[in-house]
């Protein structure tokens, strides 16, 4: 079997519900489509969605990467030897990180149906299904409430809220969706490097009768040493978010303990198989996981949660890119119940896109 060519087109999502983070609001987003077309009778789907204030990339940049750099460098290649192929792709793609996740998803998406096993499964089928949190932006407090209890009653048993701006308007908020929604429901916060080390310990400490899980990212991406200051001095698990954006990035965080966890993102670090790489990176230092995701459709998540499914380090999942995104295409991809995501069982990722 060889692959023909990459077909690609972009494709404009409203989102149902706006929301608003530390330094963007969002109310649409562009996802970019892949298809694989072989001289056989399977082919292979993958996503990018783009988010220039992260990685940089505009989607029109990331579809002419598509077509222009990633299709002739793909047509004719084997498709079981997809390790060859990402090396091919990774220096000219690596402005262009959704770009290369796309193609990585595609490539496993084939991998999968070649063998005839789900995806999640052929990468190491560690756990069935995980626990995703679901993110209420920056909102005033009632609305934050409302939300809180919303989704709660949809039966999610995990929120991740949105901060950065205000560090006691925050922590004053932590606390009152503690109250609202009782101790049994996991609370993960999320500053979007909104905070200096100063205001990051400070609300570290306002919270803490909140029982928080972890607080994600709360300075500036560049600026690793003020995160391992507030990593150093506080007592909530701290996790990089923006400041890991690649493997170098996972090796200077780990090696130097400037963090107690990591979020990797398949459209940051360029898809699946660096993914994994990241994972063993930081189970090789002992600390675990999230997998993320962007304002993603369906079957990029389905990408993310085979990948989150298959190693025990990974052990948090934050896989909620997909539920407001109206007219997603391929809506379907992943098995949502309880607040806990399930792959569909199919081959591969487990959806094929007409």
């Amino acid at each position: 079997m060889r692959i023909l060519r990459l077909e690609a087109w972009a494709v404009e999502l409203p989102l149902s519900e706006p929301y608003t983070i530390a330094y963007e609001t969002v109310d649409r987003v562009t996802n970019l489509f892949v298809r694989l077309v072989t001289d056989g009778t399977l082919a292979g789907f993958g996503c990018a969605a783009p988010a220039p204030e992260v990685t940089g990339e505009q989607p029109e940049d990331v579809l002419a990467a598509l077509v222009d750099v990633a299709g002739p460098l793909v047509a004719g290649s084997d498709p079981l030897r997809y390790g060859r192929t990402l090396e091919r792709l990774r220096a000219p793609l690596v402005a262009f990180p959704a770009a290369l996740a796309a193609v990585d998803m595609a490539l496993h998406d084939l991998l999968g149906k070649i063998a005839g096993l789900p995806l999640w499964q052929l990468l190491g089928g560690y756990r069935r299904q995980i626990v995703t949190s679901v993110t209420i932006g920056i909102l005033p407090e009632d609305e934050t409430l409302r939300h809180a209890r919303r989704r709660v009653a949809e039966g999610f048993r995990a929120l991740k809220l949105k901060g950065g701006l205000d560090d006691r308007d925050d922590a004053e908020k932590v606390l009152a969706v503690r109250a609202a929604v009782g101790p049994e429901i996991e609370l993960r916060f999320d500053a979007n490097q909104g905070y200096t080390a100063e205001q990051a310990l400070r609300f570290v400490d306002a919270v803490r009768p909140a029982n928080l899980k972890l607080i994600e990212q709360p300075t500036p991406r560049r600026d690793h040493d003020e995160l391992a200051r507030v990593t150093a001095g506080s007592d909530l698990p701290v996790m990089a978010d923006e400041s890991l954006m690649n493997l170098d990035d996972a090796i200077r965080l780990v090696g130097r303990r400037r963090v107690h966890l990591l979020n990797v993102k398949l459209m940051k670090v360029g898809g699946i198989a660096e993914t994994l790489r990241i994972s063993a990176v930081a189970r090789s230092a002992g600390l675990e996981v999230m997998v993320g995701c962007m304002d993603e459709a369906a079957l990029a998540i389905a990408a993310g949660l085979a990948a989150a499914l298959a190693r025990p380090n990974l052990r948090y999942a934050d896989l909620d890119g997909h539920l407001d995104l109206a007219d997603d295409p391929t809506r379907g991809a992943v098995i949502l119940e309880d607040g806990r995501l399930a792959a569909t069982g199919r081959p591969g990722l487990g959806f094929d896109l007409d």
